[in-house]
This record gives structure tokens, C-alpha cells and sequence, in this order.
């Protein structure tokens, strides 16, 4: 394999709560510039991983890798720093705010600045052009001045978006990005997380296995904490171990 072909490692990944093994044993590689998902039914330590991945979990065993460097025991502030970035870490938007000061305040964050909102307009204000610009690629220009509160659910998740690009990551996380949306919001969110793909790597947690199947160069199906197979769609949906632990529990 060349040099730093894989952005993401795990070796052996382990985690026990009170003698129950959520998960066991787990090996990623997540490939430089791809969308890797990760899928299972429900139970399986998608989840888990996520938040082991993102150290808000410590791992009973196991190694984790980010560009070659262990960040096994690194805090979660400083894994977002080195680039590895949870969309909820900072994504969580502020429902009174508009988008562009949402995404304001995480441009702050990203330069190293509090969350400060008291601090005078004409400090905050020399982040609008950028601001304006990241709402412009998630396709929210028309919202700036919206309030999250009153955004659509699906523009909403859009934001979201935004305010982890704002951090300017590496590689993003996405838990179940489409998750109570309608097929017109699926849609849009589908189409922006692969146009920020060209710039990011993406893992992405998601149950909606025709968005998988649409943008992801690689799958991990997850069961019961351990991995089941790995591959892409065409190939997995033709495991039968992945029929019957996943696909045919009414996920087909």
C-alpha cells in the first residue's frame, strides 16, 4: 500500500461496559478521500465506534491511527483539532441564531476563539465573508438571515454541514445524516455530502442503504460489535452472512 493511503486505522478496537462487549476486535481502514460507511442493525456498535473514534469513548483494547499518528489517548478537543471532526461536536446549532451566525460562531472556534457572544459586531462581522461563502456551498444562501429554529428539518441538517465545515476538517463523521428526512431532503444532503467529498473523507453511520449504495466507495457492516464484511454495495449484497444479519431484516 502506498504512504499514507489510509487517513484512519483501528487495530483491534475493544470496548467492554460492565463485562458487555459493544465492540470487539474491530480493524478499519479508512481510505483517503473516499465516503466509508458503516452499517448494521441496530445494536451492532456503529455508535460505539463512533464515539471511540472521536474519544468521547476510551477503548478497553485497541489502537487508533489518524494520519499515521495514535490519537488513542488524545481528548476529544484535540482529535477535532488535528482535523477529525464528529458533525455534532460543534454542529449542534444554536436554535435562536440565524445560519450565518451559526455559522459565525464556529468560524471563531475554528480560529482559535471562544465562543464569545458578546463580543462586538465588528469583531464577529470580519467572519461573514467566509460564513457566507460555506452557506453558499451547502446551498443555504437564501436562509442567512433565518433563525435555525424556523429552517426546514432538511436545511437544518444542512447547517449542520456548514458549521463543521467551518472548522475547516480533514475528515468528517456523519451519524445518520438523513435521519427523519423526507426523500426530497435525502435527496439534497445526498448530493452535498458527495460534493464535499472532493475535498474531505467521510465516514459516515447510515440506514438508508440506497444512499449508501448511491455514495459510498467502501462499506463496513457491523454486527454485534465485530465486522462482518467489508466491500463495496454490489459485493455485499450478494453475502449471504450480510443478507441474513442485515439486509434481511426487513432492510433489503
Amino acid at each position: 500500500m502506498a504512504e499514507g493511503e489510509f487517513i484512519l486505522e483501528t487495530r483491534g478496537l475493544t470496548k467492554e461496559f460492565a463485562g458487555f462487549v459493544a465492540v470487539s476486535d474491530v480493524n478499519l481502514k479508512i481510505r483517503r478521500g473516499s465516503i466509508h460507511a458503516l452499517i448494521g442493525p441496530n445494536g451492532a456498535g456503529k455508535t460505539t465506534c463512533f464515539n471511540l473514534l472521536t474519544k468521547f469513548l476510551r477503548p478497553s483494547k485497541g489502537e487508533i491511527l489518524y494520519n499515521g499518528r495514535d490519537i488513542t489517548a488524545e481528548k476529544p478537543a484535540d482529535v477535532a483539532r488535528l482535523g477529525l471532526v464528529r458533525s455534532f461536536q460543534i454542529s449542534a446549532v444554536f436554535p435562536h441564531l440565524t445560519a450565518l451566525e451559526n455559522v459565525r460562531v464556529a468560524l471563531q472556534r475554528q480560529h482559535g476563539q471562544s465562543f464569545d457572544f458578546w463580543r462586538s459586531k465588528s469583531i464577529l462581522n470580519k467572519f461573514n465573508s467566509r460564513a457566507l461563502e460555506l452557506l453558499d456551498d451547502v446551498g443555504l444562501s437564501d436562509f442567512a438571515s433565518t433563525p435555525a429554529v424556523e429552517m426546514p428539518y432538511g436545511r437544518k441538517r444542512a447547517l449542520e454541514i456548514a458549521t463543521t465545515l467551518a472548522l475547516d476538517p480533514e475528515m468528517m463523521l456523519l451519524d445518520e445524516p438523513m435521519a427523519g428526512m423526507g426523500h426530497e431532503d435525502i435527496d439534497k444532503i445526498a448530493a452535498l455530502i458527495k460534493r464535499i467529498s472532493a475535498n474531505h473523507t467521510i465516514l459516515m453511520v447510515e440506514h438508508n442503504l440506497n444512499v449508501v449504495s448511491n455514495l459510498s466507495h467502501h462499506i463496513t457492516v457491523l454486527t454485534r460489535g465485530r465486522v462482518l464484511a467489508e466491500g463495496d454495495y454490489a459485493t455485499l449484497t450478494k453475502d449471504e452472512r450480510v443478507k441474513e444479519a442485515y439486509l434481511g431484516a426487513g432492510h433489503a
